[in-house]
C-alpha cells in the first residue's frame, strides 16, 4: 500500500474517534493538558502500527491503544496516579444534549439539583478503584460492550462483568453513605444513571 493511501485510510478509520479517545484519556490521567499529551500519543503508536491492524472495531483498537499509552504515561510521569477528570462526566452530559438522571429538567431549582447530583457521582466515582473506574466508563458513558471492553483492558469477559457489577455496588453504597450522612434522601444509583 502506498503511503498516501495508507494516511488516507487511517484518517478516514481512525480520526472519526477523535473525541471518544480524548474523553478516555481525560477520564485515565484527570487533566485536560495531561490527555492531549496521552491522545497525541495515541495517534501516533496507531499510525505507526496501522499496517499490522487486522480489521475489526477501530474505536475498540484505538481505545486499548488509550489505556496502553495511558499506562505508559502514568509509570513514566505520574506513577500511581489515576483519577477521573473533574467534570468530564458532566461535560459529556452536556454535550450530548441529555443530565445524568433522565430528560432536561427546565426549572432552575431542578437544575440546581442536577447539578449537584452530577458532581457527587462526579465525586463519588473518583473514591472508587481505578479497575472499577475504568470498566464503568466505558460501558456506562461509552456504551461499549462486555466483549469490547474485555478486549481493551485484557481480561475475560466475565472479569468485566464481575469489575462492572462490584463497581455499580460499590458506588451505590457510596452514595447511600453520603447521603445518610448529610441527612437528605439519597436515591439509589443504576446503571441507567450513568448513561449519557
Amino acid at each position: 500500500m502506498r503511503q498516501d493511501d495508507r494516511t488516507h485510510e487511517f484518517e478516514l478509520l481512525a480520526v472519526p474517534h477523535l473525541e471518544v479517545v480524548h474523553n478516555l484519556a481525560a477520564w485515565l490521567t484527570g487533566n485536560v493538558a495531561d490527555a492531549e499529551d496521552v491522545v497525541q500519543e495515541v495517534y501516533l503508536r496507531a499510525f505507526r502500527y496501522f499496517g499490522r491492524y487486522e480489521g475489526g472495531n477501530v474505536r475498540v483498537w484505538l481505545l486499548t491503544i488509550v489505556r496502553n499509552s495511558f499506562i505508559t504515561w502514568a509509570k513514566g510521569n505520574h506513577s500511581g496516579r489515576l483519577v477521573l477528570h473533574g467534570d468530564m462526566l458532566i461535560r459529556l452530559i452536556a454535550a450530548s444534549g441529555d443530565t445524568v438522571w433522565g430528560s432536561v429538567p427546565g426549572d432552575p431549582e431542578a437544575l440546581l439539583i442536577q447539578r449537584t447530583d452530577n458532581e457527587a457521582l462526579r465525586r463519588l466515582m473518583q473514591r472508587l478503584p481505578a479497575e472499577y473506574r475504568q470498566v464503568l466508563m466505558l460501558r456506562e458513558v461509552e456504551d461499549l460492550a462486555y466483549k469490547d471492553i474485555a478486549e481493551i483492558i485484557r481480561v475475560p469477559i466475565g472479569t468485566v462483568m464481575s469489575r462492572l457489577s462490584r463497581a455499580r455496588l460499590a458506588l451505590r453504597k457510596l452514595w447511600l453513605q453520603e447521603g445518610q450522612a448529610e441527612g437528605r434522601f439519597a436515591a439509589p444509583v443504576s446503571s441507567a444513571n450513568l448513561r449519557r
